[in-house]
């Protein structure tokens, strides 16, 4: 099939004229918005992570809850997509806040991007990956067995624990990589942040404090922003390639979308000039065998589950130590986004 990614522009093909139907607004394939009948909300997480929880309280995410309502160009897109209240409807919700469901048994924003938008919704995991085998056993003092038999049942029950790598990005790249084509040519949306994992994780919403007590709160080894770098590039990639597939028009959604894609497959060409592994190999034919054109949505949508696929079987087989070739690519601290409040 046609090479659109290592052509020196991304071309988007119209599709003919006709009855354009948006269906309902949703986000990308592994990725929903937590469940305000699961959620326990960023209180309940505080009462064991208190740290992370300082932390959280210095980040935007944290003040997007108040502020993001008094922005006036927050209100422009709202009035153009006919939301009266951005703290009640969903459109605005799925990203920008987190619900709990209140007294009267309504979803209630109760906070901004918060503890569960990124580990998912605790209800059924919190008690168990907080039991350390009983009353008076701590983490310190937990048998290495339970640990592991914790570990396993509280992902079973949906938690998306640090090392995580490409579960918890994914969150990450759901939001900041717009999922919808009517908010942005109709709402006047930006299409995505100019978002790149090491350096947004590593500013002020870093939290690698719970079990580096006495350290303060570091960043990440130089192993796992490796890591974090290709899983970073694999995500945009594989997000851009979704939303190419839904679009519909030739509009800003869909162009903006499109060169994200080329971009982060030029990306993750570099990175395997230097540093290549199975799956990064794998993740270029991908990107070499599919058309970057409106109406290809069933190979567009193959072709991002497969790098899909790809991501979560390179955090599994690499570590980071074999890929020191990676590091000119990652950002210094320089170009982190903020400081962490701790």
């Amino acid at each position: 099939m046609a090479n659109c990614f290592g052509s020196t522009s991304v071309k988007i093909h119209a599709i003919g004229l006709g009855v354009l139907f948006l269906a309902g607004l949703s986000a990308h394939p592994g990725f929903a918005a937590p469940d305000a009948a699961n959620t326990i909300g960023p209180d309940e997480c505080g009462e064991c992570h208190k740290a992370e929880v300082e932390v959280w309280r210095g980040t935007h995410h944290y003040s997007t809850f108040q502020e993001l309502p008094r922005k006036d160009k927050a209100r422009e897109i709202a009035d153009n997509m006919g939301i009266r209240r951005i703290k009640n409807e969903s459109l605005c919700l799925q990203c920008h806040f987190t619900q709990m469901i209140d007294d009267s048994g309504e979803p209630d924003a109760v906070a901004g991007i918060s503890c569960e938008s990124c580990h998912s919704a605790g209800k059924e995991w919190n008690d168990l990956h907080s039991d350390y085998g009983g009353k008076e056993v701590t983490r310190e003092t937990e048998d290495p067995a339970h640990r592991e038999q914790r570990i396993a049942a509280s992902r079973q029950a949906g938690m998306i624990q640090p090392s995580m790598i490409y579960d918890w990005a994914n969150n990450c790249f759901s939001c900041h990589t717009v999922p919808e084509e009517e908010l942005v040519n109709e709402g006047g949306h930006p299409p995505g942040s100019k978002f790149e994992l090491v350096s947004w994780s590593q500013g002020e919403v870093r939290h690698n404090v719970w079990y580096n007590d006495g350290q303060g709160n570091p960043e990440a080894t130089a192993e796992q922003k490796r890591i974090m770098a290709v899983v970073g590039q694999m995500l945009d990639l594989e997000h851009a390639l979704r939303g190419v597939a839904k679009a519909t028009v030739r509009g800003d959604y869909a162009v903006a979308m499109a060169g994200r894609a080329k971009a982060a497959a030029q990306n993750i060409q570099k990175i395997s000039d230097s540093a290549s592994t199975p799956e990064i190999a794998a993740v270029l034919e991908v990107a070499g065998g599919v058309k970057l054109s409106l109406g290809n949505a069933d190979a567009l949508n193959a072709a991002a589950d497969e790098v899909a696929s790809q991501a979560r079987a390179f955090v599994a087989n690499n570590d980071g130590s074999g890929l020191g070739g990676v590091d000119s690519m990652i950002p210094g601290t320089d170009r982190f986004k903020g400081t962490p409040a701790r």
